[in-house]
């Protein structure tokens, strides 16, 4: 994880979620098609479109796993977040992020979500969120696909750390006259051959024998799912609830920096509005 937030502290101030009244914690999936949003305490409270409505028609701020209108996506989570937040409270945010989209999407994300105050902004790759949805072992080689809306990723991890990564813009929104699940297939194939032709060492080859976590919207559609298991040849894991796998693998991200030293010092105070 990456991430901006305040100087260390007492861990011992902070009591686990629900139970801690002084602080708020947000884990944040903004993908092209839909956002979602975990709450402390609340569990999933938010899962809709990722759109804003500024008086012109609909706008979509997120496109193809790429922020385009980042006060657009203030807008929309002030819409969204401003009134289910305590007042005063200044939350740790978790925003999960595209893997190949960088520093790019870490600092358009953290823009964002200054609108909400935050103490500290954290931000972790898709594809490890998904596997800690997954309570996958990564201490050992894991391929993890992810098939969106908008967007299709492909993740080698090591020791949960990103080691390679592939990415295609299409997804299951795509589906219809111009893209066939067939497509889909065969992209998600050419980018797992990639990623292990281009590995020196056998953690491709091993991971892919132990089968691949597949997750996203794709993951609902046995016409993608049933195609991929005969093209890889290699046992396919579905997450549970793999459209959502994202942010609940973010909210327990949140939960373990929730009470980290270094993100526990004494809040500065709130001014308060006159």
């Amino acid at each position: 994880m990456t991430g901006t937030h305040d100087l260390p502290g007492d861990a011992a101030r902070h009591r686990p979620w629900p139970l801690c009244r002084r602080c708020c914690g947000i884990a944040l999936d903004m993908g092209s098609a839909r956002t979602r949003v975990w709450i402390a305490g609340q569990g999933t409270v938010v899962d809709v479109p990722t759109v804003t409505f500024p008086g012109t028609g609909a706008v979509y701020p997120v496109q193809r796993g790429t922020i385009i209108d980042t006060p657009g996506c203030s807008r929309m989570l002030q819409r969204l977040l401003g009134h289910r937040l305590p007042r005063f409270t200044r939350p740790m945010v978790i925003v999960t992020t595209p893997v190949l989209d960088g520093v790019a999407y870490r600092t358009r994300a953290r823009a964002a979500v200054e609108v909400l105050r935050p103490r500290s902004v954290l931000t972790v790759p898709s594809a490890r969120s998904i596997a800690l949805a997954a309570d996958a072992d990564m201490s050992r080689p894991l391929l993890v696909v992810d098939i969106g809306a908008h967007l299709t990723e492909a993740v080698l991890l090591c020791d949960g750390a990103v080691t390679d990564a592939r990415r295609t813009a299409v997804g299951t929104s795509d589906l219809g006259e111009t893209t066939s699940p067939e497509q889909i297939v065969a992209s998600v194939v050419a980018m797992l051959t990639a990623i292990r032709r281009d590995d020196r060492t056998s953690l491709a080859a091993g991971a892919l024998r132990r089968g691949v976590l597949l997750a996203g919207g794709g993951a609902l559609r046995p016409e993608i799912t049933y195609a991929l298991t005969a093209r890889l040849k290699a046992p396919l894991r579905i997450v549970p609830a793999p459209h959502t796998a994202a942010v609940r693998g973010a909210a327990g991200f949140l939960q373990a920096a929730h009470t980290h030293p270094s993100t526990t010092a004494p809040l500065p105070p709130v001014a308060h509005p006159r």
